[in-house]
């Protein structure tokens, strides 16, 4: 039989084990958060080696890895990355954590996703869209090359060539119509590439795109 003493002993040790834990879990959520938005890598695997859940969200539904991947802090993505969060989980807004790191030109991220198999084709807006608006060329062909789909339709049925032609993203454009894209696709407001170019002032977008399906006639 045990000792009284080491009863105590026992149940006191026990006891501010639970308390630790119940300090962590209480003020941590706000840490983590923070963390991810600050970069602050060597604080955020501290608390999920501690039990911080790793798809952990704000109130907008961004997880720890969309905040991180938004914020272009490759260290922190890839850190989280270890411990296995949902790739492909989508906020409130539906934004994923590769369709914000590409939002946001934060190529070195967009290639730590990519590498972890994160999804391409979905429904609603893709990275492929995101990379047109931004006329992020150099990312958009690496989406391309790693399987997306130049051909989906956003929500509103606007395609990539649309999307670079609305923001004159000139060179984006004129990559889109040396790889083949439809020239003639209206959107759901019945408004083509050509159109939406020239209502933003690119006329010199729309243009290139006329004298495009000219040569296809």
């Amino acid at each position: 039989m045990l000792k009284p003493e080491i009863i105590r002993s026992f149940l006191l040790a026990a006891a501010s084990s639970f308390l630790l834990a119940g300090t962590v879990s209480a003020g941590s959520y706000d840490d983590a958060l923070s963390s991810a938005r600050m970069g602050d890598t060597r604080q955020l695997t501290g608390l999920l080696a501690r039990g911080i859940d790793p798809n952990t969200v704000d109130a907008n539904g961004n997880t720890l890895l969309i905040i991180a991947s938004r914020e272009g802090n490759t260290e922190t993505v890839e850190a989280l990355l270890k411990f296995r969060p949902r790739v492909g989980y989508r906020n409130l807004a539906g934004d994923s954590a590769l369709m914000l790191a590409v939002l946001g030109g934060h190529d070195a991220v967009v290639d730590v996703l990519l590498a972890a198999d994160a999804p391409l084709n979905h429904d609603g807006w893709t990275p492929l869209h995101y990379a047109a608006f931004e006329g992020h060329m150099g990312l958009f062909d690496k989406l391309l090359a790693a399987g997306a789909d130049i051909n989906a339709l956003a929500p509103n049925k606007s395609d990539v060539l649309m999307l670079a032609a609305r923001n004159g993203h000139i060179d984006l454009v004129r990559h889109l119509v040396d790889l083949g894209v439809p020239l003639d696709r209206r959107n759901e407001a019945g408004v083509s590439a050509v159109e939406w170019a020239r209502s933003n002032g690119n006329t010199d977008i729309a243009e290139i795109i006329e004298a495009a399906h000219t040569r296809r006639r």
